[in-house]
């Protein structure tokens, strides 16, 4: 506590402050930092929560170095105000003792189709104006991405539970193991009285690498291993395929777990890498080793062909990989992990013909998170791909917002 005061009192309660402005979602930093200087926690969560649903968890998870942290008019020539380490205080005792507000309920019930960062957040935004909200989760343990796809060690399972339970006492209504697409349908959902249906299902489908060898019993891909990643028996020597926070968890993960040495192999180098800077400098802490400028050739029994690269950047600016044809070593290992990117599994698109995907089987939504059939809206990584919580967060809020329009309007 007293720690986190010292960094408060570094705050200079800037008037335009660019921490403010660099945060996606807008939070009120120099107030929520007055507030907790004054011991005021309770009033700072609950403008904290208002404002984003899941603030405790993008205090854990964000990238901060791009956002808050990395804007801070202290860091020019010093060290930075650690925000997000208040935040993560004030919000994680929140979730314990906070309440969601809601105004008095209407007569309109609302399903959402999973419960992940997109799903939660609209959920609440719903509540809070009164609807009736029934969340589907086609796992048996509700938290999508959240739970099955950071890791533990990275976001206690505790603070995901104290959100979903607030959810609960609020009124929310969970149905776990139970997917939506091929026996409950969209129009069973409209049959069965739901005013309207907002999709948040995620991208839960890895993308391949397209290579020989990559259905080999050594071979997995990382989304899939994340779920439940004490099942898997990775051997001593790991290593994952590409470099975004999938790939950094996922090899964080397998060292965590047992594995002694762990390799991430990359395309390019650490500039172009998706992943946060602050994963990666954990990930080095923790004695994982990259190896940049190698592409994969091919899986085999023994571990994986890589080749060398060379980055390439084109007139147009696009960026783009020479590769070197003769420079093909087997890199020996255990198992490797791919971790390219995800795409949405097609289940409800597939058996409900009236909504439209475009090639990469993402939801196709309009500016207000209008799907192509009416009265069903979505948002978050089914409609533009892998994106980071506090994307799926913003775009939720402004969907939830059109749903009651939407409804209001009828």
């Amino acid at each position: 506590m007293t720690e986190l005061i010292n960094k408060a009192n570094k705050c200079l309660l800037c008037k335009n402050p660019r921490c403010k402005q660099n945060c996606p979602i807008n939070t009120e930093i120099p107030a929520i930092i007055n507030l907790y200087k004054e011991g005021k926690i309770k009033e700072a969560g609950e403008i904290l929560f208002n404002n984003n649903p899941l603030s405790a968890i993008c205090s854990i998870v964000c990238p901060h170095e791009n956002q808050c942290l990395g804007n801070c008019i202290k860091g020019v020539k010093g060290e930075p105000v650690e925000f997000y380490k208040i935040e993560k205080e004030i919000s994680i005792e929140f979730l314990k003792n906070g309440k969601i507000k809601a105004t008095n309920k209407n007569d309109k019930k609302i399903a959402v189709v999973g419960s992940g960062p997109a799903g939660l957040t609209t959920s609440i935004e719903l509540i809070k104006r009164g609807y009736d909200v029934t969340v589907f989760e086609k796992n048996e343990k509700l938290g999508g991405i959240l739970r099955y796809g950071i890791p533990e060690f990275r976001l206690p399972r505790a603070i995901i539970d104290n959100l979903i339970n607030l959810l609960k006492e609020s009124g929310v209504k969970f149905k776990v193991n139970t997917s939506i697409g091929q026996i409950i349908t969209i129009d069973k959902l409209f049959e069965d009285g739901y005013d309207a249906i907002f999709i948040g299902t995620g991208t839960w489908n890895p993308k391949r690498l397209n290579i020989k060898g990559e259905t080999l019993g050594n071979s997995h891909y990382a989304i899939d291993y994340l779920r439940s990643p004490k099942k898997y028996g990775l051997g001593k020597k790991v290593i994952v395929i590409g470099a975004g926070n999938v790939a950094i968890d996922a090899a964080r993960s397998a060292k965590y777990y047992g594995a002694e040495d762990v390799y991430i192999a990359y395309r390019r180098d650490f500039s172009d890498m998706t992943a946060t800077k602050a994963e990666i400098a954990d990930a080095l802490k923790e004695n994982i080793k990259f190896l940049t400028y190698k592409a994969p050739v091919e899986i085999n029994e023994n571990g994986i062909v890589l080749m060398d690269t060379k980055k390439s950047i084109e007139k147009d600016g696009n960026i783009s990989e020479i590769k070197f044809k003769n420079s093909e070593n087997l890199f020996e290992c255990d198992s490797i992990l791919i971790a390219i990117s995800q795409i949405p599994r097609n289940t409800i698109i597939s058996n409900n013909k009236s909504l439209k995907a475009d090639e990469k089987g993402l939801i196709i939504i309009d500016s207000k998170g209008n799907t192509s059939r009416e009265g069903v809206f979505s948002s978050g990584d089914v409609t533009h791909g892998p994106k980071t919580v506090i994307e799926a967060v913003v775009s939720s809020k402004a969907v939830a917002n059109s749903i009651d329009n939407y409804l209001k309007s009828k």
